[in-house]
């Protein structure tokens, strides 16, 4: 198994933290029906904890609350407003949305944003942002992260592998551990808004970030889909992630919702929405949805050049529809 190397020193001695640490304060979803809780100091050694899947997991590890939690409350004392962008399903453009939403908060300079990207196996950040080439530097308050922009901060793992080719082959404490990091070790500094991309599906990942930042509190979250049922299946269970662990729905976003040909403005359903897409699920799960983001070309395009679409193209059908998500966005956090 090929280990990644960081180049750069980390300002606390090993990313690699217990697996117990990272674990939610919430009963784990797959856990028998009276578990005693993974804090508890019966944690794998009670009755209801015979056959369960954690129970190893939870028997091994200190017990008690984390002791970085304070340590990150205070690192992120300054941020106001922290969305977590998540999607059920790969492939839906959920990095794609967090790249957008960030460009279009930072549009405004008197709005300062960080964006974390979370999705340790699959960073795709750091081309997203045109900072393919960045390198993150040490100093004794923490590491600092790249900047798109004066008001844009980015963090993402892809600014400490040796390559763009390279594997991360790391198990789940490792990954927390290093989650750990860009929440504490990071000098955000102040935010207005802090936007969280995460990997599909509702695992190790995002089971960190909501322990992670439960004294900090998360803002919401943004449900990324596409139209047709193969996504919106996926996106139910992120639906139900989101209820258990007490994480606000600000709605969902319908990504690739039709193609809109930039030469005549015709418009087309490239993933029929046979059931009704993210619309119909709204109504069904009482979600509002947020809006419909057009297939356009050039999104791809100024994405792999690290360019904001909504710049480049600020008239575009596209260009609007993260405008005016945004905006709602922000109508529901109290902010415009």
């Amino acid at each position: 198994m090929l280990a990644v190397q960081t180049p750069i020193p980390a300002p606390s001695p090993t990313i690699i933290e217990p697996i117990s640490a990272a674990l939610p304060s919430t009963v784990p979803s797959n856990a028998p029906e009276h578990c005693p809780g993974v804090e508890s100091t019966q944690a794998g050694k009670a009755d209801a904890c015979e056959g369960c899947p954690n129970q190893a997991t939870c028997a091994e590890g200190p017990k008690g609350p984390d002791p970085d939690l304070p340590i990150i409350k205070q690192r992120l004392e300054q941020v106001d407003r922290k969305i977590l962008v998540l999607s059920g399903k790969g492939g839906v453009g959920k990095s794609t949305f967090s790249a957008g939403l960030s460009w279009a908060l930072s549009a405004d300079e008197d709005i300062q944003t960080g964006l974390m990207d979370i999705d340790i196996c699959g960073p795709s950040i750091p081309l997203l942002m045109g900072l393919s080439n960045s390198t993150i530097h040490t100093s004794s308050s923490g590491w600092s992260p790249a900047y798109a922009l004066d008001n844009l901060a980015v963090m993402s793992i892809g600014f400490l592998l040796p390559s763009a080719k390279d594997a991360v082959v790391w198990r789940g404490p490792k990954k927390n551990g290093l989650i750990k990091q860009f929440l504490k070790d990071v000098e955000w500094g102040q935010l207005d808004y802090m936007v969280v991309d995460t990997p599909p599906g509702t695992s190790d990942e995002h089971l960190s970030i909501v322990q992670y930042m439960k004294e900090v509190g998360i803002d919401g979250a943004v449900l990324v889909t596409t139209p047709q049922e193969v996504a919106l299946q996926d996106v139910r269970k992120e639906i139900d992630f989101c209820r258990k662990v007490g994480i606000p729905i600000l709605g969902l976003v319908e990504n690739m919702s039709e193609f809109i040909c930039p030469k005549c403005n015709t418009a087309n359903a490239i993933f029929a929405p046979t059931t009704g897409g993210a619309a119909q699920l709204g109504r069904e799960l009482d979600l509002e949805l947020l809006g419909r983001i057009p297939v356009d070309p050039r999104i791809g395009s100024t994405c792999d050049k690290g360019q904001s679409f909504l710049d480049d193209y600020p008239d575009s059908p596209a260009a609007q529809s993260y405008i005016d998500i945004v905006q709602r966005i922000r109508e529901k956090l109290g902010d415009a």
